[in-house]
């Protein structure tokens, strides 16, 4: 049976018929005594981090959980409860769309810091690790960079600052070294510099400073703001279900979208004119 057991290896969970470890602590032992967030830690990471960590990473998770019908997995997630589909169908769609453009700036965001933090502990000044950094950051994913500037909130992202003003008393208090929130305020600057206008950073940027200061990688900066994102899509989805409605696309039917005609069809199909 060697073959059998030997398929899947997990150190995550050790079950059987009457008992349950994950990660080696008895279930028993964690209901009611561990929060969360510190589930979520030990889950992915083996170990249960301190209060003081915990709270960091439940201030993260609660920031970012919604940000409205206009945000396309909210969207997704309304529009699938019409056509029928039930809270885990919603749930599913909506996480789906959160790929690189909606979804992936916080993993991106960790990624730019880290190269910076590498450039620096290479021997690099803050201004010259932090600019290179951003030119690579570009190089690989163009112009726009992650976790800075909004299209909405201006000129500030309320989230942010808060996150921020969180991870300076935790690093005060010997929590987290604060070394990747003065590389996020530093690429702020840059940006600041080059532009001639504040790009303050924002939900994603702020986010990602607390995972890099927690020691999260990059990827999973990414799978946490899934998890955090799914409260807002639970909720829209079930508010869905109590407002009823059916097929309801992205706008009311009385709008239409642009028509366009390709050249092939304009020359296939030319416009009737009577003489």
């Amino acid at each position: 049976m060697s073959d059998v057991s030997d398929w899947w290896r997990t150190s995550i969970i050790d079950m059987a018929p009457g008992r349950i470890a994950l990660r080696g602590r008895p279930i028993e032992t964690l209901i009611g005594q561990v929060s969360f967030p510190q589930m979520i830690w030990l889950m992915l990471r083996g170990t249960l981090p301190s209060d003081a960590e915990a709270q960091l990473l439940e201030a993260a998770l609660v920031a970012a959980v919604d940000h409205g019908p206009q945000a396309p997995s909210i969207a997704a997630a309304r529009m699938a409860v019409t056509c029928g589909l039930p809270l885990n169908g919603a749930m599913a769609s909506a996480v789906n769309m959160l790929d690189n453009v909606h979804g992936g700036a916080g993993e991106q965001a960790v990624e730019l810091y880290r190269d910076i933090r590498d450039r620096l502990e290479a021997g690099e000044a803050l201004p010259d690790a932090t600019a290179a950094g951003l030119a690579a950051c570009r190089a690989k994913r163009g112009r726009f960079i992650p976790g800075f500037g909004h299209r909405f909130h201006k000129p500030v992202d309320p989230r942010a600052p808060v996150l921020l003003g969180l991870v300076d008393t935790a690093a005060a208090q010997g929590t987290v070294p604060g070394a990747f929130a003065t590389i996020g305020r530093a690429v702020e600057d840059a940006l600041r510099q080059e532009k001639g206008k504040a790009v303050p950073m924002n939900i994603d940027g702020a986010t990602a400073v607390i995972y890099a200061e927690l020691g999260f990688p990059a990827p999973l900066a990414r799978g946490l703001f899934c998890l955090s994102r799914s409260v807002g899509i639970l909720a829209h989805a079930w508010e869905q279900m109590q407002q009823g409605g059916r097929n309801k696309g992205p706008t009311p039917p009385a709008y239409r979208w642009t028509f366009e005609p390709s050249s092939e069809d304009t020359a296939n199909h030319p416009t009737h004119r009577e003489p």
